[in-house]
């Protein structure tokens, strides 16, 4: 790929980490109303899993995609689905012991860990700009989710840290995917994304079928259709634009949720929340002018 060919994709990756980022966002606010309505948080997880795959099944049929994977990338989409299964289930059982707020901040703190591992795991040099970008996004996040420390719970904490650290493994794996299709990356993450979803279902206790989307069918629509855009722009990004790049756009995710909620739900925003959301909106434009002069170089 020509100079040209890599600015082009990375102003590509970044458009979708962003737009993936805000899709996540709505994918919250949704998923709120919905367990208001009695639809569990495990049971959303597993739907929207399971039609995820299920889509990308009809696709493969429609357009007879290849799912090949290259030898030499085997081993990072297996870690990719693992990182995946365990970001989901461990930051789901988080708030089963922490307040959702910190459970957030903890672990939004997966982009300064991806932005400090980059230059071990990668060839990509260390850049101060680029930690201190991540430190300002995390101090953005933590205003704008505004945690209540009181009653932490150790297993909360873990569960918490876990899914931080799945998170930053999950971004480098799945940047190590540029030579799978896209197709072949979403059907075999999923399914291996699958059994843990169910089996966390079975635990909890809160299966249902299809039909219980009928008490509220809009927000569980919109839960199932936020994590399906979000997914498969942010997996399409990760092949795009660096580990360090992509975490830092993910901070717009809880930001969006925050701002949505605020004009979905009425909830009130404080001023050290509007202060967060400008500081990770500053960081967002900061992350997007690094990444633009950063020295396209062909790859190898």
């Amino acid at each position: 790929m020509s100079a040209a060919g890599v600015e082009t994709a990375r102003r590509q990756g970044m458009a979708m980490a962003l737009v993936a980022a805000a899709a996540y966002g709505t994918n919250i606010v949704s998923a709120q109303i919905a367990g208001q309505a009695g639809l569990s948080g495990p049971l959303l997880v597993f739907y929207r899993v399971f039609i995820m795959l299920a889509l990308v099944g009809l696709g493969l049929l429609i357009w007879r995609s290849s799912l090949s994977v290259p030898r030499g990338e085997r081993r990072a989409l297996l870690l990719f689905g693992v990182m995946s299964s365990l970001v989901g289930s461990a930051y789901l059982s988080s708030v089963a012991f922490l307040p959702v707020t910190v459970a957030a901040v903890v672990f939004f703190t997966y982009p300064v860990l991806i932005v400090l591992a980059e230059p071990f795991v990668t060839r990509t040099p260390f850049r101060l700009e680029r930690l201190l970008a991540a430190c300002a996004a995390f101090v953005g996040v933590a205003l704008v989710v505004g945690p209540d420390f009181h009653g932490l719970d150790p297993r909360g904490l873990v569960l918490a840290i876990l899914a931080s650290l799945g998170a930053a493994t999950q971004f480098f794996a799945g940047a190590a995917l540029a030579q799978t299709p896209l197709a072949a990356r979403l059907f075999w993450s999923h399914l291996l994304i699958l059994p843990v979803t169910a089996l966390i279902l079975a635990i909890t206790g809160g299966f249902q079928s299809p039909a219980a989307f009928a008490l509220a069918p809009l927000a569980a629509a919109v839960t199932i259709g936020g994590y399906l855009i979000g997914f498969l722009l942010q997996v399409a990004a990760m092949t795009r634009i660096s580990p360090g790049a992509a975490g830092l756009a993910f901070c717009a995710e809880p930001v969006c949720a925050v701002l949505i909620a605020a004009i979905v739900i009425g909830e009130r925003l404080g001023p050290l929340q509007y202060l967060g959301c400008a500081l990770v909106v500053a960081t967002l434009v900061i992350n997007v002018t690094l990444e633009h002069r950063r020295r396209p170089v062909a790859p190898a």
